[in-house]
């Protein structure tokens, strides 16, 4: 509900973001980049009560959309930042701090004039790379597909990561209990279909 904004939004820190502070507990920290309208937040933590989830949102309408799925009985696992994300995310959270990070169906600027607006770009995975803990594990899907091949080519030349699937892009989701976000759903009814990417962290 809206009037729990005070206890899921957080303000921007000074520095590092402290999750212990921020959540009273050493769980394992995983980031959604891109949190849209929270069907992942708001379906996924609740199967995972000894995780933390921290949900990165720009857009203020969506940061309200998401509010209205959480509860702090529900999700107390569950915080907010919003703010946009780039390589500047290092300078945001510790040093290996996260074990999973999710990226779905981020925007594909698919004009090539504009392909230096997207997200996944060289600078911004050296910098996820350095919050990443050894082994921590990176999902991104998206129903573009040059986009999923650009962000495939991307992520198989960065010397940080491999990939987990035997084909690079998979049709299947890469989480067992995959949770289907707004976006996805209208997406499939329009017929473009997902592709999914799993790379790990070295």
């Amino acid at each position: 509900m809206l009037e729990d904004r005070d206890y899921f939004v957080l303000e921007s820190p000074e520095g590092f973001l402290d999750p212990e502070s921020v959540f009273g507990n050493r769980a394992p920290l995983h980031v959604e980049i891109g949190s849209g309208k929270g069907e992942f937040l708001s379906g996924y933590a609740p199967l995972h009560p000894d995780w933390n989830f921290l949900g990165f949102e720009l857009a203020e309408k969506r940061i309200r959309n998401i509010l209205k799925k959480l509860s702090p009985q529900k999700h107390p696992n569950v915080r907010l930042l919003r703010l946009k994300v780039d390589a500047g995310i290092a300078e945001l959270l510790p040093p290996v701090s996260v074990r999973s990070v999710y990226i779905q169906h981020p925007d594909p600027w698919p004009k090539r004039r504009h392909h230096k607006r997207r997200l996944v770009q060289p600078d911004f995975l050296a910098a996820l790379a350095t919050v990443m803990e050894p082994e921590a594990q990176l999902h991104i899907s998206t129903d573009h597909e040059e986009y999923a091949h650009w962000i495939g080519g991307l992520l198989s030349r960065q010397p940080e990561f491999i990939s987990l699937q035997p084909e690079l892009i998979q049709s299947a989701p890469s989480l067992q209990d995959h949770v289907s976000t707004w976006y996805e759903v209208e997406q499939r009814r329009q017929g473009f279909e997902p592709h999914y990417l799993l790379f790990q962290r070295i």
